[in-house]
């Protein structure tokens, strides 16, 4: 375990803050990963639509890339969870919640998000395997096949459409009484897409598979699939502790350098983007720590 100063310190582990920490390893700097080891997406079987790593385990993609990562020297890795980041002279310390301090002269955060899962007995279990977020990530799997829809409102009505496209056979579950438009209505019966009112029970599911929803007045409805769309929190809350600024919908805003509202502090990753996928996340951490690395030549030269 290495300590004292750093150029940089990387706050998360995953594809985001590895691929940061490769920029800059290949950037010379001096850089300390510090993880917890706690990846959104630690139960989903399979990683898709990422260019030569397509299919594979999210942890396989995770535990070569901190290999290639781990062979540049100047790139060290502690596990632990950041519980502080303050302000210190030019840079930052960085504490951890083993006790450990670090100093680094930039930090850049890629912390990820916290999906809050619906309360619906079988919802946590089926999450990130049959119960989905992105048809980008999952979509061709499941193609074809009888497939949910859980939201309401505008979104369960963009959510329902954009579905629509790898299968014709979907249907929306509002959980609970319609609140779409009758325009939206009516464009998603010309479709085919039925919208279910039905208060749900329960997922019926084999291993994180559904196999059925049950709903609460006693009926079920067979499915393949369902993607539903979650309210998210940041897993961490020292950025805000910091006074980065946060977008309406909760990410930490970032300029087109990555680079929050505080200046020293980047971010990369879920906790910047509604569009959360493993390439995205490992082009935004690239992106950072190239910009990173930029900001410290112009500082030092």
């Amino acid at each position: 375990m290495q300590s004292g100063r750093y150029d940089v310190l990387v706050v998360g582990g995953s594809y985001a803050g590895l691929s940061s920490a490769m920029t800059l390893g290949r950037s010379l700097r001096k850089t300390l990963i510090v993880d917890a080891g706690r990846p959104c997406n630690k139960q989903t079987p399979s990683s898709h639509n990422m260019l030569t790593r397509d299919g594979e385990t999210p942890s396989a993609i995770r535990e070569e890339a901190l290999r290639q990562v781990l062979k540049y020297p100047s790139v060290h890795t502690v596990s632990g969870m950041v519980t502080s980041v303050e302000k210190d002279g030019n840079g930052f310390s960085v504490r951890t919640d083993g006790g450990l301090t670090f100093g680094a002269d930039k930090v850049v955060f890629a912390t990820g998000m916290i999906d809050i899962h619906a309360d619906i007995p079988g919802f946590g279990e089926c999450w990130g395997i049959s119960v989905l977020h992105c048809p980008y990530c999952h979509g061709y799997e499941v193609r074809g096949q009888r497939t949910a829809v859980l939201a309401n409102g505008d979104a369960g009505f963009e959510v329902a459409r954009l579905i629509d496209n790898w299968t014709d056979d979907v249907v929306l579950l509002t959980n609970g009484p319609s609140t779409l438009s009758m325009e939206h209505a009516e464009r998603l019966a010309r479709h085919g897409i039925d919208i279910v009112e039905r208060k749900i029970g329960a997922i019926d599911h084999e291993n994180g598979y559904v196999r059925n929803v049950v709903f609460a007045d006693g009926g079920s409805m067979s499915l393949s699939a369902m993607y539903a769309r979650v309210p998210m929190k940041q897993h961490s809350d020292i950025p805000r502790d910091l006074g980065c600024e946060h977008t309406e919908s909760g990410l930490i805003t970032v300029d087109t350098m990555q680079r929050t509202t505080v200046p020293g502090i980047y971010a990369a990753g879920d906790c910047t983007t509604m569009f959360r996928s493993v390439a995205a996340a490992v082009a935004s951490g690239n992106f950072a720590g190239a910009a990173v690395n930029r900001e410290l030549i112009e500082e030092r030269f």
